[in-house]
């Protein structure tokens, strides 16, 4: 009995919906019951089924230990719903179905959910705004496009520093970068993180990119407290005062002696309640019906804690500014109360984590249409916000300094240098021309090489340049580029001819010591006394 991982892809919720209804109906032990005296063949009780899919789901590395009896319940309701089982007598279509020793069994053919079926889509590489990208709406087609036509000069400025000389460079300050500029790169590299962390080649089957609202991902990141919590610039979308004071009031729960509040037995209960019902008549999930998919994509990465925390650290940023708030403050009171000890039952049959899970489950995540397991798939990500709700609801800082920084680099001045700007004075724009491939590889091959012999012919008759300066720079060209060097000088005996040696001067005699060649030595004085 053993559940898959369903790993980040499109329709995790469906092929979740497949794999239990599969294992299911290939692992459910079948046996022969008898019922107001007649027996019946390969069928089981509802009671059976309950204990062996709650244990299924229990192992399940999909779903949890966190998930109750009666969610089991709840899902085989849906199961006789959709024909998965039907009853002893072939009845089906309701959710009638109670846990008892009621049988059911399966049906000849229980098909499978099948995929929606949607376009082809190509590779997204989401492309980063760069500093001189045209704004947006402008079109790119029918721009004149001037070609560079590079003399011996400018090929003498662009390859200087090849040959020993470095040209004064200049700054040009690049495009100011709008507000819309900013926006379109926190939104582009917010999903490119989320793109890479779920391993998937696009993000249009998960998420609705045109949907994501780059301010809102902005405000979440900088309009913050102390304590890390959003804050909204427009006051009427706040909590209203009593459920915030409500929240307050278990989050802090003291000793009795302590509260200001009146009490009585059972308040502790009717101040939950009225948090519950807030909660519950939401009109949307805090997590919002568009980003369903794209978290139910992120619990297929539970096994690897840190990448999940990640991914939904991402997630989360793309909440409307509201909906992270109500989502913080009410993450915050649902740890509190589950780890204060001094805090009475709030619901009899159910520890105080259970309950949690149940009661604010589906106000946190659901679907805008019916999924089956929406109710698993959100208890089981609850449960891991629970836990982790501290790390999961900050912002991620290794994405925010990635997005500073390519800011500011887009800010920056760029150094240009003389020639590798094409400020040559045209007399009309041109359009670019489709050439066959034989000219291609002709203009690959000989296209460069005739600006740098011209360079290296101007470098040969500079008359200005001294013997040793010429030899210098001659040399540091044939290390750059030997080809050139090797056709204008194919021997050693044609570059020699270049420096023609000199006729050495024959050593002058000295004339002194030959004037009188043979003259015998002679005696000096001795100065003896």
């Amino acid at each position: 009995m053993e559940h898959r991982i369903v790993g980040p892809g499109p329709y995790r919720a469906t092929k979740l919906w497949n794999e239990t209804v599969e294992l299911f109906r290939t692992k459910m032990p079948l046996r022969k019951h008898r019922c107001r005296f007649k027996s019946y063949e390969r069928c089981f009780t509802a009671a059976e089924a309950v204990d062996w899919l709650h244990e299924l789901l229990r192992r399940s590395q999909n779903f949890g230990p966190e998930v109750t009896r009666k969610q089991t319940v709840q899902l085989l309701k849906k199961f006789l719903k959709n024909h998965v089982i039907e009853d002893i007598k072939g009845k089906w279509g309701q959710e009638d179905f109670e846990d008892n020793r009621h049988l059911y069994r399966f049906p000849p053919s229980s098909p499978l959910r099948p995929y929606p079926k949607r376009p082809p889509y190509q590779k997204d590489v989401i492309k980063f705004p760069e500093w001189n990208d045209p704004p947006p709406g402008t079109s790119q087609e029918n721009i004149p496009v001037r070609p560079v036509v590079m003399n011996s000069e400018m090929w003498y400025k662009r390859h200087s520093i090849a040959i020993g000389e470095v040209p004064a460079c200049r700054l040009v300050h690049r495009r100011q970068l709008t507000e819309a500029n900013v926006e379109e790169i926190w939104k582009t590299m917010t999903l490119s993180y989320l793109q890479k962390i779920l391993g998937l080649d696009s993000l249009e089957e998960v998420l609705d990119v045109k949907l994501v609202n780059s301010k809102f991902i902005i405000h979440n990141v900088y309009s913050v407290s102390k304590q890390g919590v959003v804050i909204l610039d427009d006051k009427s979308k706040e909590l209203p005062h009593w459920v915030l004071s409500a929240m307050k009031c278990l989050a802090n729960w003291p000793n009795c002696s302590d509260l200001k509040q009146p009490m009585y037995l059972g308040f502790e209960k009717d101040v939950f309640k009225t948090i519950a019902d807030y909660y519950g008549h939401l009109k949307e999930p805090l997590l919002t019906f568009h980003l369903f998919d794209a978290f139910v994509n992120v619990l297929g990465l539970l096994q690897k804690e840190e990448m999940a925390i990640e991914a939904f650290q991402i997630c989360c940023l793309l909440l409307p500014p509201e909906n992270r708030r109500k989502l913080q403050l009410l993450m915050r009171m649902m740890a509190r109360i589950c780890l204060n000890k001094e805090m009475p039952p709030l619901c009899d049959g159910f520890g105080t984590r259970t309950l949690m899970v149940q009661t604010f489950s589906h106000c946190i995540l659901c679907s805008k249409d019916e999924v089956d397991l929406d109710d698993l798939l959100a208890a089981r990500l609850v449960t891991f916000l629970m836990d982790n709700y501290q790390e999961i609801l900050k912002v991620p800082l290794a994405l925010q300094t990635s997005i500073e920084e390519r800011v500011a680099h887009l800010r920056r001045v760029q150094i240009k240098y003389p020639g590798a700007d094409m400020d040559i004075t045209l007399s009309a724009p041109s359009f670019c021309r489709q050439i066959s491939p034989e000219e291609f590889e002709y203009q690959r091959a000989y296209g460069s090489q005739e600006p740098l012999a011209a360079l290296l012919e101007e470098v040969i008759t500079d008359a200005k340049l001294s013997s040793k300066e010429k030899k210098k720079k001659l040399k540091q060209f044939q290390k750059s580029y030997p080809e050139v060097y090797q056709e204008r000088f194919p021997t050693p005996e044609s570059e020699a001819l270049l420096f023609p040696e000199k006729p050495k001067a024959k050593p002058q005699l000295l004339m002194w010591a030959l004037k009188n060649p043979f003259q015998p030595f002679q005696r000096t004085r001795s100065f003896r006394m």
